[in-house]
Order: structure tokens, then C-alpha cells, then sequence
């Protein structure tokens, strides 16, 4: 996310299956105005008023770099003054959203794209749509279309995307030269192929494994792999569709089949638990554990700062075989940004969440200064992105029409954490049939989702 190893992005990356707060506290919430008029709190007529923003950034150059945004937003609107207040969590806004009030935000960021079906189905985020109509914003043509999907709930656009995330394949340059393996694979046969070669024994360990394959590795969870196959989880009944679907089965046999050339689950887990923290120079790719990782953007400015002994690249993650057609394809999650239901001042909020949206500049800026994937089109393309060779293979995820993301729900990440939970029983050997599993974890989404409801 950042130029350093940042507590914000090991957040949001926990923060992906997490449910953060019932839909419960939030069905209490304060409402008001959703018309892309706000409540007339007079910023269209030059009227001094004081909007407040609540974001969950906290790195030092990533409030430096949102404060900079709000200075240049300030001299645009110098009507509009915007108090910032940084670090803040998604369970502590909702609360406030649910409170109302004079303290509560008017604008609000989440790292959590999961918690958009709550946000929006709640109410405590108002529909965006009647602001970018007045404003003449399409927002097919202005965001990448994977960010725009998680960034609305059921035909509600109750957020829009500021900056994402793209995951992709980081290979170590030195392994590959020394396995004779002369380019990055494109297709999961020559993944696993590759995989294999690059895995040196070392005892009933390893000295080297090609790549690590459970879920429980650090960015290795099945709703990332889903995404080299498209998955759409739910059906057109807004029911969960995973036993249907025969891109989830696929994706599991491959992972189990993977563990299996690679020594077999117990040896996986044992030598996963070799490994250093995440989010610091002793993961597991910078220290030469593992010779290709799935791993996001961030991960280059890592890299960078780390200067691991290791000569590294990356490249789209590869895609099953039979949809070689789609490579350079992959997994899209980001940071979202609305406006409070509950809001008086919602014609000056939007003003804000329009500049930091859609403002071309200002999200080359901020994506330059923390090292985030932007999250219009116009920005992905603008001659002052820095754009180095090994990042530019995110922006290119990014661009990409196949990319994909996983869909708001009602009740948040709640079918995602049954998935995993089935996935972790398959990969173990707990669970072998597949079809009957699939089938009881969509009863036990549905079940879940119904009970939001």
C-alpha cells in the first residue's frame, strides 16, 4: 500500500474476511436527505461550511499524502474547510453513522470493500448516483470496471472507489535462471510446472519451495485464485450459486493437486510456519523461502525499501488453461469513499468525494505517494503516474476487462469466511467431496444472508 511496510495495509488485509459490525447496529442508523442537493447547506452559493472526514489511513506519509489532497481541495473550494481526522476503523464510524449527531462524519473511507452490501443496504451511506448524474459523471467510463463492482450493493453506488489494489505474481529472477526456467508461466499448468521445479529439499523440508499454495499463506486465499476464473459466487436470485458453479470446484481441485506435487499439506504447514511476518523484510519472498508469491502492489515499494538479496519481477498471476486467453487478468479489492446518510452537508461532502474520486491529479498524486493501484481510468493512463516496469503489471490488472473482485453482500464477508472455512477442509483432507460440501456451505450463506435480511 505504502512505500514502507504499513499496520494499515496488514488491516485491510485481515480486514477482508472480517465482519466488522452487525447489520443490526447499523439498522438503526440516522437517516436524512439523499438527493444530490444534500440539505442545502449552501456551499453552491459560497456559503462558508465545515465538513468532516473520517479515513482509516495512519502511516505518516499516507496522512501527509490525504492532507495534501485536502490543501489542494481547499484552495479549489475555499468555502469548503474539511476536518480530517485519520486512523479510523470501520466498527468505530458505523457507530458514529448510527449515533448522528454534530460529531459524527460526513465523509467516510473504508479499507473494507466487503462492508459495501452493509453500508449501503443500511442506509448509512447514500446513494451517489443522483450526485454523478447532476455532474454529468458516468461512472462506466470514469472507474475501472471490477472497482466500480465493489464499490455498489444491488444497484446502489453508496461508495466509489479512491485508489485499489491488484494482486499478481512476484518470481525470484535467480531461481527461475537456475531451474532453467526462462519466462514467468501464463497458464497454471506451466505454473505448476514451474512450482515443482523450483522446489529444492532440504531434509524432510525444504531449502526452497516454489511457491506456497495453502490458504493459510499470506495472500493465498481462495477468493484470490478465484479471480483468475471470474467467479460470480451468486446466482441472478442474489442466492449463493458455489456447488453450480464449476470454476469453484476447479479451483479447488488445483489448489489440493498442487499441495500434493509439492510434498503434501502437513509439509506445506510446517514449513509455513517457518516464516516471518508479512508485512516486514522477513516474508518469505524477500528472504528466498519461496521463489513465487500471489502478492499485491505494495509489495514493491517493499522491495524497494527492503533491498532484499534476491533479483525479483512480477507479472500477472497465471489463469487456468483453458482460459489462456484472458492472461494478465487478476484479482481487484481497493479502498471505497460516501458520504454519511445522516449528513446537513452533503452538496459540500460531495464536492470533496468528487475531487478525491475523479479529480485525475489528485488521484495520481495520492496512488504516486502511497503506492496504490489509481482508481479511474484517466489516472491509470496520466503521464505523471509512476509507473516503473514491475508496477506497471498491476496497472495493467487493473485495465484489464477480466479482471474481477468479489461481490457485495448484505451481511459483508460472511460467504467468503464460509468458503475459506470449506477450502481449509478440503486442502487438509478433512473433506473430499466436493459437490456435497459446496452444497452445504451455499445452505449456510443463504441461511446467513437471510437472517441479515
Amino acid at each position: 500500500m505504502t512505500s514502507t511496510r504499513t499496520p494499515g495495509r496488514s488491516r485491510r488485509a485481515a480486514a477482508a474476511l472480517a465482519l466488522s459490525a452487525s447489520v443490526a447496529l447499523l439498522a438503526g442508523a440516522c437517516t436524512g436527505t439523499n438527493s444530490a442537493g444534500g440539505a442545502g447547506d449552501g456551499s453552491a452559493s459560497g456559503k462558508d461550511v465545515t465538513i468532516t472526514f473520517w479515513h482509516g489511513w495512519s502511516q505518516d506519509n499516507e496522512t501527509k499524502a490525504i492532507n495534501d489532497n485536502i490543501a489542494a481541495f481547499e484552495k479549489l473550494h475555499p468555502n469548503i474547510h474539511v476536518n480530517v481526522v485519520a486512523n479510523i476503523a470501520d466498527d468505530k464510524s458505523e457507530q458514529a453513522l448510527r449515533a448522528g449527531g454534530p460529531d459524527a462524519p460526513d465523509v467516510v473511507s473504508s479499507f473494507t470493500t466487503d462492508n459495501v452490501g452493509k453500508f449501503c443496504a443500511s442506509k448509512v451511506w447514500t446513494d451517489l448516483t443522483p450526485f454523478l448524474k447532476q455532474d454529468g459523471i458516468d461512472p462506466v467510463a470514469t472507474f475501472p470496471s471490477a472497482m466500480l463492482k465493489y464499490s455498489q450493493f444491488q444497484g446502489d453506488q453508496c461508495s466509489l472507489p479512491l485508489l485499489g489494489d491488484a494482486y499478481g505474481l512476484y518470481y525470484n529472477k535467480k531461481a527461475f535462471a537456475a531451474a532453467g526456467i526462462t519466462a514467468p508461466p501464463k497458464t497454471l499448468s506451466e505454473f505448476d510446472a514451474d512450482a515443482v521445479k523450483l522446489t529444492v529439499a532440504s531434509g524432510d523440508g525444504y531449502q526452497q519451495l516454489g511457491f506456497l499454495p495453502n490458504y493459510h499463506g499470506y495472500e493465498s486465499s481462495p477468493a484470490h485464485y478465484l479471480g483468475q476464473w471470474g467467479t460470480g459466487y451468486f446466482g441472478a436470485d442474489g442466492k449463493s450459486a458455489l456447488a453450480g458453479d464449476p470454476t469453484v470446484s476447479a479451483m479447488l481441485t488445483w489448489q489440493k493437486n498442487l499441495i500434493g506435487q509439492l510434498g503434501g499439506f502437513d509439509k506445506l504447514e510446517k514449513f509455513r510456519t517457518t516464516f516471518g511476518d508479512e508485512f516486514s523484510a522477513k516474508n518469505p519472498f524477500e528472504t528466498g523461502q519461496v521463489a513465487m508469491a500471489i502478492d499485491g502492489e505494495w509489495r514493491t515499494a517493499s522491495l524497494a525499501d527492503d533491498k532484499p538479496d534476491i533479483d525479483w519481477a512480477t507479472a500477472p498471476f497465471p489463469v487456468p488453461d483453458a482460459l489462456a486467453a484472458t492472461y494478465g487478468r487478476g484479482y481487484q479489492t481497493g479502498t471505497i469513499i460516501g458520504i454519511a446518510q445522516g449528513s446537513k452537508k452533503q452538496a459540500a461532502a460531495w464536492q470533496l468525494v468528487k475531487y478525491l474520486t475523479t479529480d485525475t491529479d489528485a488521484v495520481v498524486s495520492f496512488a504516486n505517494a502511497i503506492h496504490n493501484v489509481p482508481s479511474t481510468n484517466a489516472a491509470l493512463n496520466s503521464p505523471k503516474l509512476d509507473a516503473d516496469p514491475n508496477f506497471k503489471t498491476f496497472l495493467d490488472v487493473a485495465r484489464n476487462a477480466n479482471s474481477s473482485t468479489t461481490p457485495a453482500s448484505i451481511n459483508g464477508g460472511a460467504y467468503q469466511v464460509s468458503l475459506q472455512n470449506f477450502a481449509y477442509d478440503v486442502e487438509s483432507g478433512k473433506q473430499s467431496d466436493l459437490a456435497a460440501g459446496l452444497a452445504a456451505t451455499d445452505k449456510e450463506i443463504n441461511a446467513a444472508i437471510d437472517q441479515a435480511k
